[in-house]
C-alpha cells in the first residue's frame, strides 16, 4: 500500500534554507484547462548558512502535478542539463549568489480535485496553498521561512470581473483582446503557504473600520449573487474582532484593505491568506432563515479566527511545519477568549472542553498521538489536529494562568515586536513570555514535547486538631507511541475549598478564596491552615489544565457542588461526573443482564438544576445534557458499543419521564414569539428551550410532538426549526418524519447550507440514519462527493456523529466508510485521511467489534497504492512501519 513518495520527515533535521527569495512576481493567465503561470523570482544565497569559497549549492524548487514549460536565469533560457526534474520538484544547478529566475507552468485548475493549490469551485478560481498547496501551482521554496514579498497578476476573460490577490491593488486594465488584467501587491514578506487568488462572477457586500490610529480600512465580503444577503453577520464579527484586537492585544490592521471570500469547494473551514481570507461557505454565510445559533457562532468565532492570525500567524509566522501550534494554538487561545467576551464565558468553556475530552483525549491515547511540538511527520496535512489546536491553544491558556492576564499580554507585546516579519518556533514563543515577566517556564516548555493526557490522581487529609487541610496530588502520563518514559510536567491547578454551607473558605492569610497550585513534581503535597471543619475541595477550576482529573467524590457531594460551587464550570463538571457515574452503574448492569435501574441520584440532581431560575439558561442547558457516547466510550477500558448505546437511551428517557412536568414548565416560559437575534441571552433561552423539547419528545407524550410540530411549521428561525424537525425525526412515527423531511427539503432545496443542514440530521440520527438511507443520501441529486461540507455532512455524519448505526453488529457500517475512503483517497487524499478516524482506534474496543473494524482498516491498506496522506494514518494505526 506503501506510497513510494512516503517519506519521514524530522524536526531534529531541520536546516535553514540555502536561499532566500526577496521578490516574488506571479503573473496567472487563467484557463480552466491550461492556465498558464509565470513566476519571477530575485534568489540570493542565505548569508546565514553560507560559507566562504564554497561552492554553491544547487536550489531545490517544490513542485507537484506541474508541466514545466521554460526556466531562465538573469533572462537567458537555461539549457535543460542545468536543471531536473525529481519527484517532488525541480533541482536547478546554480552558479552565482544572486540572481533572478523565471519558471513558466501550465496546470489545470479543473482537474484538481485534491482542492490544494489553484482550483475551480462551482466555476470560481480559488486557491488554497496551506500547507503545501503553493508547489501544485509553480516550482517554489515551498517552505515557512522563506518569506518573500509579492506581486500578483490575474488575466482572465471579461466573465471574471473579479480578480483578488493579497494586499493592495496598484493597477486594473482591459488588454486589447478585452481580457482584464489587475496588480495586487503584498508589502509585507510572506511564505508561500499565506498566497491567494480568487477570481470569478462574484457581488460583494463593504463596509469600513476605523484604527485606533485613525486610519480607515476597506472592508469586503465577495460571494455568489445568492448568497449576497447571508454577510452581514460576517461583517459585523468582523468588526468586532477588529476592535477586539486592539483593545485586548494592542494589535492594528496594517493592510488598507481586508478581503473575505465565501467558496463552497474547501477543505478546511477558512484560511488566513495575507488581507484576503477565504472561507468555507459553511463558515461565513448566515441568515436568521438559514442558520442555526451555533452557526452564528461558529462565523464569529472563525471570523476572528482568521483575522486574528494577521499577527499571530502573518506578521509572526512559524519557521517550519513542527512549529504549527505556534500560530494555531495561539490564535485558538485568542478566538475562544474572544468568544467568551462575546458570548457566555462559562459556556464557551464548557464547550471547548467537550471537546477536548471527548475528541482530543481519544486523539492523545490513540495511534496518531503526538506532541503539541510533533518529532515527525510524513504529510504535514495529518498534523492540522486537535492536539496541534485545541490542546496549542490549552498550553497558551496555561501560561495565560500562571503568569496572569498582565504579564501575558507583556509577553504577547514583546514577541510581537522581538519577532515581527520573522519565521519563528514555540520556543521564541515562550521565551519572550518569560523575558516580559522575569519568569521560569523551563520545565514547563515539556508540554510542546511530551505527548499524551496526563492523569491527576487527588487525595485528602483533614486535622480537626490543627485546622488543617491537605490535598495531594501525583501526576502522571500514560505512555504514548515513540515515548514510554514521562517526566513530571509543570502544571496549573485552580482549586477552591466550600465549608459545610457552599461558601467558600479563604485559602491563605490574604483571604483569598481561589489559588493555583503550581504542581511540578510526580507527587506534591499542598497545606492550608485555619479550616475550622472539613471542607469540600473544587478542583481543576475552569478546567485550568488539559488532564484527566481523579478524585473519590461521592454523589451527594456532586450535587452539593452542583449546587453551591462558584465556578460555573464545575458546576456543569459535578453534573458531567454525576451523569457518568450513574451511566457507567447502568452499563455494569446491562453487561450483568440485571435489569436497569432508573437513575434516581441524577434525575434528582437534574430536577434541582431544573428548578433553580437564577442560572444561566445556556449553562441549564448544557448541564442538562447527558455525556455523548464518544466521552463515554472514552471511560472504558473495552468499548462496548451496544451497552453505551442502549443505556444512553434509557437513562434519557426515564429522566425525560420523571421530570416531565418541569420541562414542560420551563419550556413554555422560553417560548416566546420574538424577533430573532444571534444576541447572547436569546441563544441561551433557545438552548434551553430547545433541550426540554428533546426531553418532552422522548417522554412519548403525543402532545409534547405537537409542540415540536407547531415549533417546526412557525419556521420562525433555523435553530428552533431545526431543533423541532429533529425531534420529530427522532421521536415520532417514521411516516410522519418522513413528510417532514420531505417538506423542509422542499423549502430550502435551493440554499446549500440548509441542505448540508438537511443531509446532516438525517445521517447522524439514531433511529433515521441508518446505512440503508446514508446509501440512498450519497444518491441524492444535492450529494456530490467532490465537495468536502457534502461528504462531511453525509459520511462523517455517519461515521463519526452516528454512534448507534455506524456500530451495527454485522460490521456493515465499518465496511461502507472503508469504501468510502478508498474512494476518496482517489479524488481528495486530505478528506479520506481524516474521515477514516473512527476506524483508527479499533483496539480499543470488544474482540468482535475490534476485529471487524480492524478488518476494514486492513482492507484499506490492501487496497492498492495510497496517498501519502492516508498510507500515513492507516500504517500507523495498523502498527505497520
Amino acid at each position: 500500500m506503501k506510497d513510494s513518495q512516503a517519506r519521514t520527515i524530522y524536526l531534529k533535521d531541520y536546516q535553514a534554507p540555502d536561499y532566500l527569495v526577496d521578490r516574488t512576481d506571479l503573473t496567472f493567465d487563467l484557463d480552466p484547462h491550461a492556465t498558464l503561470v509565470t513566476s519571477r523570482l530575485k534568489v540570493r544565497r542565505n548569508p546565514a548558512v553560507a560559507r566562504a569559497e564554497e561552492t554553491l549549492p544547487p536550489l531545490w524548487l517544490d513542485g507537484s502535478d506541474l508541466e514545466l514549460l521554460s526556466v531562465s536565469v538573469d533572462g537567458e533560457l537555461l539549457p535543460a542539463q542545468r536543471y531536473q526534474e525529481k519527484p517532488g520538484g525541480l533541482a536547478l544547478s546554480v552558479d552565482r549568489a544572486a540572481f533572478e529566475l523565471e519558471v513558466q507552468t501550465r496546470i489545470a485548475p479543473e482537474a484538481n480535485t485534491s482542492l490544494e493549490g489553484l482550483y475551480l469551485s462551482n466555476g470560481m478560481y480559488c486557491t488554497q496553498c496551506e500547507a503545501e498547496g503553493f508547489r501544485k501551482i509553480t516550482f517554489y521554496p515551498d517552505r515557512p521561512d522563506v518569506m518573500s514579498i509579492f506581486t500578483t497578476t490575474i488575466v482572465a476573460p471579461a466573465t471574471y470581473p473579479v480578480l483578488l490577490s493579497n494586499g493592495n491593488r496598484i493597477d486594473s486594465t482591459t488588454t486589447e483582446d478585452g481580457r482584464l488584467r489587475v496588480t495586487w501587491e503584498d508589502p509585507f514578506a510572506k511564505p508561500s503557504y499565506l498566497f491567494a487568488l480568487v477570481a470569478g462572477d462574484l457581488q460583494h457586500v463593504e463596509d469600513h473600520f476605523t484604527t485606533c490610529s485613525g486610519r480607515t480600512v476597506k472592508l469586503q465580503l465577495f460571494t455568489e449573487a445568492r448568497n449576497i444577503g447571508k454577510c452581514a453577520h460576517a461583517m459585523a464579527s468582523l468588526k468586532h474582532a477588529m476592535r477586539w484586537d486592539e483593545e485586548v492585544y494592542g494589535r492594528e490592521y496594517d493592510l488598507d484593505i481586508f478581503m473575505i471570500v465565501a467558496v463552497d469547494h474547501f477543505n478546511m473551514g477558512a484560511m488566513e491568506n495575507k488581507g484576503l481570507n477565504i472561507f468555507n461557505s459553511a463558515c461565513v454565510l448566515a441568515s436568521p432563515e438559514t442558520a442555526t445559533d451555533a452557526a452564528f457562532q461558529r462565523i464569529e468565532a472563525i471570523v476572528a479566527h482568521e483575522y486574528f492570525h494577521n499577527w499571530s500567524g502573518n506578521r509572526v509566522t512559524c519557521r517550519d511545519w513542527f512549529q504549527l501550534s505556534l500560530k494555531e494554538g495561539f490564535t485558538v487561545f485568542r478566538d475562544a477568549e474572544f468568544s467568551a467576551d462575546m458570548n457566555s464565558r462559562a459556556v464557551k468553556r464548557i464547550e471547548d472542553v467537550i471537546l477536548l475530552r471527548t475528541s482530543q483525549f481519544a486523539e492523545d491515547a490513540g495511534p496518531m498521538s503526538h506532541p503539541v511540538r510533533p518529532d515527525s511527520y510524513m504529510e504535514i496535512s495529518n498534523f492540522y489536529t486537535l492536539t496541534v489546536y485545541e490542546k496549542g491553544a490549552e498550553v497558551v491558556r496555561m501560561i495565560h494562568t500562571l503568569l496572569g492576564e498582565e504579564a501575558f499580554r507583556r509577553g504577547s507585546d514583546l514577541y510581537f515586536e522581538r519577532h515581527d516579519g520573522c519565521a519563528v518556533t514555540c520556543e521564541d514563543f515562550v521565551v519572550a513570555m518569560e523575558d516580559a515577566n522575569s519568569a521560569d517556564l523551563k520545565q514547563f516548555r515539556r508540554w510542546y514535547s511530551q505527548a499524551g493526557t496526563p492523569v491527576l490522581e487527588v487525595t485528602d487529609a483533614y486535622s480537626e486538631a490543627n485546622g488543617e487541610y491537605s490535598l495531594t496530588i501525583r501526576q502522571h502520563t500514560p505512555a504514548t507511541p515513540g515515548q514510554n518514559d514521562k517526566l513530571p510536567l509543570h502544571i496549573p491547578v485552580k482549586i477552591g475549598l466550600l465549608d459545610e454551607s457552599g461558601s467558600p473558605l479563604p485559602l491563605d492569610t490574604s483571604g483569598r478564596e481561589e489559588m493555583v497550585l503550581h504542581l511540578t513534581e510526580a507527587e506534591q503535597t499542598f497545606t492550608f491552615n485555619g479550616i475550622a471543619s472539613r471542607p469540600l475541595p473544587s478542583l481543576l477550576r475552569g478546567f485550568s489544565a488539559p488532564v484527566k482529573l481523579r478524585y473519590g467524590y461521592s454523589s451527594a457531594q456532586l450535587q452539593f457542588l452542583m449546587r453551591h460551587d462558584s465556578d460555573p464550570f464545575n458546576r456543569w463538571d459535578a453534573c458531567q461526573r454525576l451523569a457518568l457515574d450513574s451511566l457507567c452503574k447502568l452499563q455494569q448492569q446491562y453487561r450483568a443482564g440485571a435489569a436497569l435501574e432508573s437513575p434516581g441520584t441524577l434525575i434528582e440532581g437534574f430536577a434541582a438544576v431544573l428548578d433553580d431560575v437564577t442560572l444561566d439558561p445556556a449553562l441549564v442547558a448544557k448541564m442538562l445534557s447527558l455525556p455523548s457516547a464518544q466521552e463515554l466510550a472514552e471511560q472504558e477500558g473495552d468499548i462496548d458499543a451496544a451497552a453505551i448505546i442502549a443505556v444512553r437511551v434509557f437513562a434519557r428517557d426515564a429522566i425525560a419521564k420523571a421530570l416531565e412536568a418541569r420541562f414542560l414548565a420551563r419550556y413554555r416560559a422560553l417560548d416566546r414569539r420574538k424577533p430573532y437575534t444571534p444576541a447572547a441571552e436569546d441563544i441561551a433561552e433557545r438552548s434551553l428551550k430547545n433541550t426540554c423539547l428533546t426531553y418532552l419528545c422522548a417522554a412519548g407524550n403525543a402532545d409534547s410532538l405537537t409542540l415540536a410540530k407547531t415549533q417546526f411549521e412557525r419556521g420562525e428561525n433555523m435553530t428552533d426549526t431545526a431543533a423541532a424537525l429533529a425531534a420529530l425525526v427522532e421521536f415520532g412515527p417514521e411516516e410522519q418524519s418522513e413528510n417532514f423531511l420531505e417538506a423542509f427539503y422542499q423549502q430550502w432545496q435551493q440554499d446549500t447550507q440548509v441542505v448540508e443542514t438537511w443531509f446532516g440530521l438525517q445521517s447522524g440520527s439514531a433511529k433515521f440514519g441508518t446505512l440503508e438511507r446514508v446509501q440512498k443520501l450519497m444518491s441524492h441529486p444535492a450529494f456530490d462527493v467532490k465537495n468536502p461540507n457534502k461528504v462531511r455532512a453525509v459520511v462523517a455524519g455517519f461515521a463519526m456523529r452516528n454512534f448507534t448505526q455506524f456500530h451495527r453488529e454485522d460490521g456493515s457500517g465499518y465496511n461502507f466508510l472503508a469504501d468510502q475512503v478508498i474512494a476518496l483517497d482517489k479524488l481528495n487524499p486530505q478528506i479520506a485521511a481524516r474521515l477514516v478516524t473512527p476506524l483508527t482506534r479499533w483496539r480499543k474496543y470488544r474482540a468482535e467489534e475490534s476485529g471487524q473494524i480492524r478488518a476494514a482498516l486492513q482492507r484499506i491498506s490492501d487496497s492498492g497504492k495510497l496517498s501519502s496522506d492516508l498510507y500515513e494514518v492507516v500504517s500507523k494505526s495498523l502498527g505497520q512501519d
